[in-house]
Order: structure tokens, then C-alpha cells, then sequence
């Protein structure tokens, strides 16, 4: 009589298409499981970074979402060594053609404005493109009069390659949710990892309900870079989530598995 050895995939055999090595437990788990699982580690419940277009699955009614914009993409108005370059590198990689998604769409019985931010072009930074889509995001919300959802998971703040131009776009998008409050339309922001930088310090900060994902980084400058200024190291969870829902910066902490949940149950109480 024999006992089979439970079976535990080989490193060798660990393929990045098939396996996944959870980043903070690390459990290896199989691809499609963490798919049914919305990219949340079944043992720790850790939130995997997503694209925007899986947002836009877990989030809206299938087949209900229409992009908007999307003729408006960065160029190189200061002619950038290499900008030109690493932007075709980040159009290739993230098969976008800038690092957020605007657009309309259903959550369940309600149609809703969004704009849905991508850590995996330029990790999500803000550009004169990006901004401008945010603002004419908000436009069209006030003209259709649309609550605003806004999806943010950008590490990357301002953009440098485009100087000033960047910076100007902190101002920009918090005149766009400015004409929301005007309006009185709900802006719903959903902070996920890493939302930090210029994008932190304007528009995903002013969110009339703030969610943030379990264990998302929030803030302007990063954790290590703080701790290099102050010479002094930082509580344990510093710019986490949670941290920031205990200091006030956010109102509720969520599992992604609750999300859509949560948003309906938010826009029946502002928007009905």
C-alpha cells in the first residue's frame, strides 16, 4: 500500500501563461482560478494589479461600455529624448493608445460615466492626453448628466517628458470635477495600486465617495523616498489603504470581489 505525494508544481514547471506566484503569500496559484477569483489571492486576499479593460469586466454590464476619445493620444510636444520611442513601447505593451480608458456604461441598472486608469502604460502617468480625456470625461457627464466614476492605478504622477504641460493637468482635471460639483453629478473614486504623485495630489483625492482597493498604495511621494528625506523609518502599513481609512484620507476599504456591489449600492443612495 502506497500514499500519493499531494501534488506541488515544479519550479521548472511553473509557466507564466498556466501559474502565478502570489506576491505576498507566496501561494503558487493557477492562472484560471485567479481569474474566477477577479485576480484576488484565494489564501491572503491579495489584489493583483488588472489593466483598465478588466476593470471594465468586473465593473459593467457586458457588452453595455462605449470608449469615448479615444483619438486623443500623447505626442512629444518637447521633443523628449526617446519619449517618441518609449511611448510606441507602451502602446505595444499595454495595447492602449494612452494610459486610461474614457467611456459610458451600465452598472446594473444604471448608466454611468468612467474613466479607468493603466498602470501598464508609462505605470499610469499623467500626460496633456490623459488629463484632457479626464476633463472631457467630465464634460460629457455634465452634458449627459452621468454620475463620474473614476478608476485610478497610477504610479507614475506627472508625466517628465512633457514638462509643464504636465504639471498643468493637476490644475485641469480638478476644474473637470469642479463642474461636476456644479452639477451636482456623483464622483465615485476607486483608488487602486498604486494610485500616488500628481494623480493622488488632484483629481483622486476629490472623489465625493472615496473606495480604495485592500492594500493599495495612496499618496504623493513613495514610502521609500519619505523615509530617505526624514531619515527615520516609517509605522508598518505607512500609505496603505487601510492606514489612510484609519487617518481619514478615504471613507471604506473594499474587496474587488465587492466592488460592483458596493458602486451599485452607492449610486442607488446618490443617484436614485
Amino acid at each position: 500500500m502506497f500514499f500519493r505525494k499531494p501534488f506541488k508544481p515544479d519550479k521548472k514547471e511553473i509557466k507564466a501563461d498556466v501559474w502565478r506566484k502570489c506576491d505576498k503569500c507566496s501561494e503558487t496559484l493557477h492562472i484560471a482560478q485567479l481569474e474566477k477569483n477577479l485576480w484576488v489571492c484565494p489564501k491572503c486576499s491579495y489584489h493583483f494589479r488588472i489593466p483598465a479593460k478588466k476593470y471594465i469586466e468586473i465593473v459593467f454590464e457586458e457588452n453595455s461600455f462605449e470608449e469615448l476619445f479615444t483619438n486623443i493620444e500623447s505626442v512629444d510636444p518637447l521633443e523628449f529624448p526617446d519619449y517618441k520611442k518609449k511611448l510606441e513601447k507602451a502602446k505595444k505593451k499595454s495595447k492602449l493608445n494612452e494610459a486610461c480608458i474614457t467611456g459610458k456604461g451600465k452598472i446594473d441598472r444604471f448608466t454611468v460615466a468612467a474613466f479607468i486608469s493603466d498602470f501598464s502604460f508609462m505605470g499610469g502617468s499623467m500626460g496633456s492626453a490623459y488629463g484632457e480625456k479626464f476633463y472631457r470625461i467630465c464634460e460629457y457627464a455634465v452634458k449627459e448628466k452621468l454620475p463620474l466614476i473614476a478608476i485610478t492605478s497610477s504610479g507614475g504622477g506627472a508625466r517628465m517628458q512633457e514638462g509643464i504641460l504636465s504639471l498643468m493637468q493637476l490644475v485641469k482635471t480638478n476644474i473637470g470635477v469642479k463642474l461636476l460639483e456644479e452639477n451636482k453629478l456623483p464622483y465615485i473614486t476607486v483608488l487602486c495600486d498604486p494610485t500616488m504623485g500628481g494623480v493622488m495630489a488632484s483629481f483622486a483625492a476629490l472623489g465625493d465617495i472615496s473606495l480604495a482597493e485592500k492594500g493599495a498604495l495612496l499618496g504623493f511621494a513613495g514610502p521609500r523616498v519619505i523615509e530617505q528625506t526624514i531619515r527615520q523609518k516609517l509605522p508598518e502599513g505607512f500609505q496603505r489603504a487601510e492606514f489612510q481609512l484609519e487617518h481619514g484620507m478615504i471613507d471604506e476599504v473594499i474587496d474587488r470581489r465587492e466592488l460592483k456591489k458596493k458602486l451599485i449600492k452607492i449610486l442607488s443612495i446618490l443617484w436614485d
